[in-house]
């Protein structure tokens, strides 16, 4: 469906190389969290890569957890990582997907990011998809976050 996937670009006047570590940093998520319901990074603190897992403690109204792992990288252009919850009974829910694309343009950085909820699981795809446009709006903040961070 249209609504499972949900992109919002901006064009950010930074080179790539200062956007990707604050993505690429699991520490650095709450700093450009639009949606305010990143707490913090749980586990290892390394730079993130292809097949890294990372947990990140979260809040939207209860606090709970979330435990992703990357599932595309390419240094400086892209990062998607798909999000579970941490038990053995994670795998029923959660599955989106979140993706940033880094395109280097005249200007800077055209930064798009994505929420893809394709592969999200049956048991939590209708709640879920009610909160597409909260994730749309959630997204434009955060790019507008990254912006500041680099642009200062």
């Amino acid at each position: 469906m249209a609504e499972d996937v949900i992109s919002v670009e901006r064009l950010i006047n930074a080179p790539a190389e200062a956007i990707f570590p604050y993505l690429a940093n699991a520490d650095r998520h709450r700093e450009i969290d639009g949606s305010g319901t990143v707490r913090e990074a749980k586990g290892n603190p390394e730079p993130l890569r292809l097949g890294s897992k990372f947990g990140m403690s979260m809040k939207l109204g209860i606090p709970y957890s979330m435990v992703s792992t990357v599932i595309e990288f390419e240094e400086n252009r892209r990062i998607a990582w798909q999000t579970h919850g941490p038990t053995a009974l994670g795998k029923y829910v959660g599955g989106r997907i979140w993706r940033y694309e880094l395109e280097p343009t005249d200007g800077g950085t055209l930064v798009r990011e994505t929420w893809d909820i394709t592969q999200e699981s049956p048991l939590s795809i209708l709640s879920t998809r009610r909160m597409a446009g909260m994730a749309e709006r959630n997204m434009e903040k955060t790019l507008a976050r990254i912006e500041e961070l680099v642009t200062d």
